[in-house]
C-alpha cells in the first residue's frame, strides 16, 4: 500500500500531498498521519511555508472516508493532534500554509481547504457541503463560513449542500485564484517562495493576532496588543529581525531575515 501522504521539501517550503485514489478521501489513520506531518512542519526552524495538495487531477479531497466509517471508523473517534485532516485544530501554528485545490473539494476537504491561510485552485475544481444530504453536520464550515462570507451565501451554501465552481468560489473570496490545472502547482510554489523569502516573526504575530481576536471586539484585541498579551508580538519585538527591517529599510536595501 502506498502512503497516503507524501511529503516533498524544497529549502523553508513543505508540500503535502494527500494521495488515497480515488477521492482522497481521510479516515482515521490518515488524520493522524497529517497531524504529525503539519505539527513536525509547525515545530521545524527551518521551514517557513506549507503547500497542500490532492493527488491525481480530479480530486482535492472528498472529505470523511464514508466507506472506512462502514467499516468502523468512529466518527468521534481519534482524528489525531490536528482533528480532522491535520489542521483545523492543530494550536500554535504560526507558518502560512497554502491550499492548492486541484480538484473536487467537498465535506471535509473544503474544511480543510478552509484551514489554510490562502486557497489556490485549478479553473476545473468544484466545491460543495453535501452533509446535510447525508444528514449530518459540516461542523467546522458551519463555524468558519459565516465569519468569511456573506451570512445569506454561508447559510445557503451549507443548508442546501448545492455545488459551486470555482468563479463562484473566488466572487465570495473562499478562493484568492484561479489558474489552469498545468500551472496550479507553479503558482502555488511561486507565492510560496515569495512568503519563504519575508519575515517569518512578523508572520508569526499577524497568525497568532489574527487567531486569538477571532472572537472578540476591535478594542478588546486592540488592547491585548498594546498590554503585550501576545508572545510573538513580544518576540519580534525583542528580535534581531526587527532591527534589520528598519535598518534595511533606512538602507534602501532587501533585508536578510533569520527568524530570531
Amino acid at each position: 500500500m502506498t502512503d497516503p501522504v507524501k511529503t516533498r521539501r524544497e529549502g523553508a517550503i513543505l508540500e503535502v500531498t494527500l494521495d488515497r485514489p480515488k477521492a482522497n478521501a481521510i479516515d482515521l489513520q490518515t488524520s493522524r498521519q497529517m497531524g504529525e506531518v503539519f505539527a513536525a512542519f509547525r515545530d521545524d526552524p527551518e521551514l517557513r511555508v506549507c503547500i497542500i495538495t490532492g493527488g491525481g487531477e480530479k480530486f482535492f479531497c472528498a472529505g470523511w472516508d464514508l466507506k472506512a466509517a462502514s467499516d468502523g471508523d468512529a466518527v468521534d473517534g481519534d482524528y489525531g493532534v490536528g482533528g480532522f485532516g491535520g489542521l483545523q485544530e492543530l494550536p500554535h501554528l504560526n507558518k502560512p500554509v497554502i491550499a492548492a485545490v486541484n480538484g473536487i473539494c467537498c465535506g471535509g476537504g473544503l474544511e480543510l481547504a478552509l484551514s489554510a491561510d490562502i486557497i489556490l485552485a485549478a479553473d476545473h475544481a468544484s466545491f460543495a457541503l453535501p452533509e446535510i444530504r447525508s444528514g449530518t453536520v459540516a461542523d467546522a464550515a458551519s463555524i468558519k463560513l459565516p465569519k468569511r462570507i456573506p451570512y445569506h451565501v454561508a447559510m445557503d451554501l451549507l443548508l442546501t449542500g448545492r455545488w459551486f465552481d470555482v468563479d463562484e468560489a473566488i466572487r465570495w473570496g473562499i478562493v484568492k485564484e484561479a489558474c489552469p490545472a498545468d500551472q496550479l502547482m507553479d503558482k502555488a510554489w511561486e507565492l510560496a517562495r515569495l512568503l519563504a523569502s519575508g519575515p517569518p516573526l512578523v508572520y508569526a504575530a499577524i497568525k497568532e493576532v489574527v487567531r486569538e481576536a477571532e472572537d472578540k471586539q476591535f478594542q478588546d484585541a486592540l488592547n491585548r496588543i498594546t498590554k503585550r498579551q501576545f508572545q510573538t508580538v513580544d518576540t519580534l519585538y525583542a528580535s534581531e529581525d526587527q532591527l534589520e527591517g528598519a535598518r534595511a529599510f533606512a538602507e534602501k536595501r532587501d533585508p536578510v531575515w533569520k527568524g530570531k
